[in-house]
């Protein structure tokens, strides 16, 4: 009878405590995606570069530059039309997550926009490179 009472007022305890199982890694990474093209959009530097990984950062150390190199290599994220987003991949039990975003261009052109993102010890993504291709379909990752 003792154990049952003790087992009882365990579960409750457990149950009553906030979950501290991680969310869904996709969900999360396609989060800090739409935030990222957001603050992109917006011209908000500061913001589109807090979502970048430490190796991004290393390679631009400021985020006026980081700006600057998206709007002239990654035009189509910095300014979409529409995007969506399509299939994904987890690799290492999500380690790593590839992110496949559809975008259409101002100027009505499709592309695919391939995010690898990557968890952080702190156990947020950060957008840690990104391949954009000319398409018209998804073709997946």
């Amino acid at each position: 009878m003792l154990f049952r009472s003790a087992y009882a007022l365990l579960c409750l305890l457990c149950a009553a405590l906030p979950s501290a199982a991680a969310e869904d890694p996709v969900s999360d990474a396609q989060k800090i995606i739409a935030s990222q093209i957001s603050a992109l959009m917006s011209g908000d530097a500061a913001v589109a570069y807090s979502f970048a990984s430490p190796a991004i950062r290393s390679l631009f150390p400021s985020e006026i530059r980081f700006l600057d190199m998206v709007k002239k290599q990654y035009a189509p994220l910095s300014s979409p039309g529409h995007y969506a987003f399509g299939r994904s991949k987890l690799v290492g039990g999500g380690e790593l997550v590839l992110q496949e975003v559809i975008v259409t261009g101002r100027n009505a052109k499709d592309w695919s926009a391939i995010y690898e993102m990557r968890l952080q010890d702190d156990g947020s993504y950060k957008v840690n490179g990104v391949r954009v291709l000319a398409k018209t379909s998804s073709t997946g990752i």
